[in-house]
């Protein structure tokens, strides 16, 4: 939606409520932006004139576009973790299989996810202040002992393994979505020369398939100390 920076409701924020309603605002324009063009190909501008605002009025929320993105994957993170684990939770047994066929489906249904996923390392903690990333760090973690839970629970992985599954499966599913959406001209390459097939890529059925050899691989092999 966009908003007339004459209007008052888009006047420079003075109570708590409307700094909070301007930010959900500047949230909701980059969320938009991000899954029409790609989070990489969104810039400061694109998301201050989507919400009726002067780049220089918009920095009063946010100190840079790669906070309020990295704003979206922490987001991205709770909504993900609670629908996994509500999905995890309503079954009294799985096999590695089915667990890896859970995350792999969760996380292939959230296009714009997969791409925070991938951007976050790359750029995203890059241009923010410390206290944004250890805020994100936390929050993921929070969300990963959460899931871990329901990974005992099933299949009796323990901390670190959980770390480990998460951290396969969210970084796979990254690299994937962007190998997944290489855009028009590339595609066009890559379909219409049998030799390059392989770099057609569907996300689910690959992390999947890595998911499933690796959760296996942890339940059946022999415990160790670590």
């Amino acid at each position: 939606m966009m908003f007339p920076m004459s209007d008052p409701a888009f006047q420079r924020a003075r109570s708590a409520e409307a700094k909070q309603a301007r930010e959900q605002a500047i949230l909701d324009a980059a969320r938009t932006l991000g899954a029409q063009r790609g989070v990489r190909d969104v810039t400061l501008t694109d998301i201050a004139t989507a919400v009726g605002m002067h780049k220089s009025a918009l920095l009063r929320y946010f100190e840079t576009r790669e906070q309020i993105f990295l704003a979206l994957t922490a987001e991205g993170w709770r909504q993900w973790s609670a629908d996994l684990r509500e999905d995890l939770a309503r079954r009294a047994h799985a096999t590695p299989a089915e667990v890896a066929a859970a995350i792999a489906g969760s996380l292939a249904g959230r296009p714009l996810f997969c791409d925070l996923l991938a951007q976050a390392p790359l750029n995203l903690e890059r241009n923010v202040s410390i206290e944004s990333v250890r805020s994100f760090k936390l929050v993921t973690l929070h969300e990963i002992e959460l899931i871990g839970a329901e990974l005992d629970r099933l299949l009796g992985l323990s901390e670190l393994q959980t770390v480990d599954t998460i951290a396969t499966a969210t970084g796979m599913a990254g690299a994937l979505w962007q190998m997944a959406t290489p855009g028009p001209r590339l595609r066009e390459l890559y379909t219409s020369d049998p030799r390059l097939g392989h770099a057609v890529v569907e996300v689910e059925p690959r992390l999947d398939r890595v998911l499933t050899a690796y959760l296996t691989g942890l339940v059946t092999a022999p415990a160790t100390t670590v």
